[in-house]
Order: structure tokens, then sequence, then C-alpha cells
């Protein structure tokens, strides 16, 4: 989408870049010129991740362990990028947790382990970065924040992480226009069905996948490839986008408005039917 070596002198973070859309996105990143790093719990897929980005793209990849939920490690990630690399530009907030469940079945550990690293863990690196960004009176800065069309809504079956991604969804909004004076802009992507190997095996194991298919809820009637995603998110940490602030920009095939629509149930009825309740109708205003 964008021009070869758009983010060039760039450098981004991406949290749990190690897998799924995080990786997907940081290896955009690198293809468009960026340096990269990557973070998540576990040091050794970060390392093997960050190994063959850098073969398939040439890029320069930091691979950092860091649990976000520890303000701790988000201290010591930052002070690892600037040791490397020496500045940081932009900031993605991707990593991220959730259960599918009744509510009455999860403990309140559950409920602090996703608004943990959802909610605490976006706040806690947006935290760290954005005042080593204040302090150093560094403008041009980016905040790009991973949140969900259920941030507004709220959805069964998924509280803790409803409750979590709204959360994200005000703190974007509150910083866009608290850290404008600073030259920071913030702003987040809330992703419709993007189907990646680990999460969805995990939230919808064996048949439940199949039984539950995402694409039939979509207008489009397919799911999300992580290329467009990866797109949007380039062109929100590019220069292009600077006048973009605040925006929470959905991509979903129409999910969203589906959903929210009291009669599109109603795209279920074939044209016979249709056909009948015309002839109902005309009968009754006759």
């Amino acid at each position: 989408m964008l021009r070869e070596g758009a983010l060039k002198g760039n450098v981004i973070v991406v949290t749990g870049g190690g897998t799924g859309l995080g990786r997907s996105m940081a290896e955009t990143f690198l293809r468009l010129g960026a340096q990269v790093c990557i973070t998540s719990r576990k040091l050794e897929v970060l390392q093997a991740t960050a190994a063959e980005m850098e073969k398939t793209t040439g890029g320069t990849v930091l691979p950092v362990a860091c649990d976000v939920r520890k303000w701790q490690d988000v201290d010591q990630l930052l002070a690892a990028v600037l040791a490397r690399f020496g500045r940081v530009d932009a900031l993605v907030n991707n990593a991220a947790g959730n259960f599918i469940s009744p509510t009455e079945r999860l403990s309140t550990k559950a409920f602090e382990t996703i608004i943990g690293i959802v909610l605490m863990g976006t706040v806690n690196c947006t935290l760290a970065f954005g005042k080593h960004w204040i302090a150093k009176g560094e403008p041009g800065k980016r905040v790009l924040n991973i949140t969900t069309t259920y941030a507004w809504t709220g959805s069964a079956y998924v509280v803790p992480s409803a409750c979590a991604k709204a959360g994200v969804l005000a703190l974007t909004r509150s910083l866009a226009v608290e850290w404008a004076k600073y030259g920071i802009r913030t702003n987040a992507i809330a992703p419709g069905p993007f189907p990646t190997k680990g999460a969805w095996q995990r939230l919808l194991p064996g048949e439940l996948a199949e039984q539950f298919d995402m694409a039939k809820q979509v207008p489009l009637a397919r799911v999300g490839e992580h290329r467009e995603l990866a797109d949007l998110a380039s062109f929100l940490v590019s220069d292009y986008s600077g006048y973009i602030n605040g925006e929470v920009i959905t991509i979903d095939g129409g999910e969203w408005l589906k959903g929210a629509g009291q009669f599109n149930m109603l795209e279920q009825l074939d044209p016979a039917m249709w056909d009948a309740i015309e002839r109902m109708v005309r009968n009754v205003k006759s």
C-alpha cells in the first residue's frame, strides 16, 4: 500500500509481536524500512521469530522478553530499545488475552489476567514510552492500540476482554486530546475476525471453530487477511496519517454493522419468502 521505504528511519515497538497479528504487523513495518522491537513473555519464541523475519526482510529486529503487566518489565523494555536503537518512534499495543466462557464460570483471577494484559499492559507501555517522549521533547511520536468492535457495545461470553478493551478505547481517545500538545498521536484499530492459529485454537478448540464459522457473520462472507490489517497499521504509524488523531478505525468486513441492525437477520429469508411477505403486506393495505 505504501511506497518502498515509507517507514525508513523509524523504530517501532510491537507488543505481542512474536506471533499472530503482531508478527504480521512487525514484518510489514520491516518491509517498509523500519527497525522493529518485538516483545512478549517467551524469549525463545521471539528469538526464532526475529531470526526468520530478518532473513525474510533483511531488516533489523530486537527481541525483548517482557510481561506488560509488570511496569518494571516495561521500563526494562524501553531501556533495551534505547540502548540498541537510540530512539523509539512508535508503539503498537497489541498484546492481548481472552477467554470465551459464561461469565459466572470465571474466577476473579480470570478477570485480573485479561484486564492485566489488555488494559494495564497498554497503560504500562503507553505511560513508559509517553513519559520518555515528553521528557525528551520529542514530537511526532505515535501510539497505536489494538482494540475490538465490542469495546463500545460489550459482548456476552468475553466480558473480561470487553471490559479491558473498553478501557483501551477510552485511553486512546483521552490521550489523543491530552498529549496532542506534545506532538504524540494516539489512534486505534478495531479488528473483526482475523484468524490466528494459536489464539483461535485456544478460543474455539476442536470442532467449535467449524460450528461457529465467523465468516458467516460478515457481510463480505469471509474473515480478514493479516496483510489487510498490517497495511492499515502501517498507514497509521506513518507520517501519511499525520492529521489522524484519536480515531478508532474498524476493519471487520461490516460484521459490527450487521450485528447492530435490528432487522439484519431477515437476510436469511429466501426470495420466495419475500414474495409471500409482499403479498401479505398488500392484503393488509387493501
